[in-house]
């Protein structure tokens, strides 16, 4: 792998995997353009590594004080962190169980015109949910209902294009969430998330069978952990003010381009 392949290799799944529009739809796109072979399954857990260290960096602060809680609920009794802990647990489940189960069937999935079409109709509830959501409430007002609708949406993310982003942010948007704090339960969840996914793909990836770039897996990380760290700050200062129409407006974009190119 070449230098610029692994910078924006990083550059997508840092950008692509916390915004809600959808890193399948790049990662299908982009060989298309530049006439690019697979990565492989290493480059791909490096670049979800980089993008995994930026996620709890980012949220240090919340990740320890959540944890202290957590840990203080077993002894002194219930808190909001130790909630928002199994809160988190609890939305993560869905999308285990449904990975075990339908492992198989998202490989067939993976046609460019599902990714289209899940593309342009996620962005779709994506706008409607943004426009008809209350946008009231805090993840002060958080309940076990929320974690259990935004667990069992995530479960549609196993179909490519529909971004994992995408549709927690439009339950929790559905659930009357405001942007910034149904944004941030979206990428808190996402690390629960990604840490299992990359583990998973880890113990399928034998590095001494293999030749290994250590200079293009550093870039990857690098690039991926940097472009995902300002991507994370810059969506949650601005996502108040500038809502979903953007996302919406580039996902149906995308849509338009995968059907032109694949239909």
């Amino acid at each position: 792998m070449d230098t610029l392949h692994a910078i924006i290799l990083g550059l997508l799944q840092g950008l692509t995997e916390f915004l809600p529009i959808s890193s399948s739809a790049h990662l299908v796109l982009l060989p298309e353009l530049l006439d690019w072979a697979d990565q492989g399954l290493l480059y791909d857990v490096a670049a979800h590594f980089g993008s995994l260290l930026a996620l709890i960096i980012y949220f240090r602060k919340d990740l320890a004080t959540m944890t202290a809680g957590w840990v203080k609920s077993f002894t002194g009794g219930r808190n909001r962190e130790a909630d928002l802990v199994w809160f988190l647990i609890i939305a993560t489940l869905p999308i285990c169980l449904a990975g075990l189960l339908f492992h198989d069937l998202t490989v067939h999935l993976r046609d460019p015109l599902v990714i289209a079409g899940a593309t342009v109709l996620f962005a779709l509830l994506l706008w409607w949910a943004d426009s008809r959501g209350k946008r009231r409430r805090s993840l002060e007002d958080f309940r076990f209902r929320d974690a259990v609708v935004i667990g069992l949406l995530q479960v549609l993310a196993i179909i490519p294009g529909t971004s994992r982003a995408g549709i927690t942010i439009t339950a929790g948007l559905m659930l009357g969430l405001g942007r910034e704090a149904a944004s941030r339960f979206s990428f808190l969840l996402a690390i629960p998330v990604i840490l299992l996914a990359s583990g998973n793909e880890l113990l399928n990836v034998s590095v001494s069978a293999m030749q290994v770039d250590w200079t293009a897996l550093f870039t990857v990380t690098v690039v991926s952990f940097i472009s995902a760290w300002l991507t994370i700050h810059w969506f949650l200062k601005l996502v108040e003010w500038t809502g979903m129409l953007p996302y919406v407006i580039y996902r149906l974009f995308l849509g338009a381009l995968l059907f032109a190119l694949f239909l």
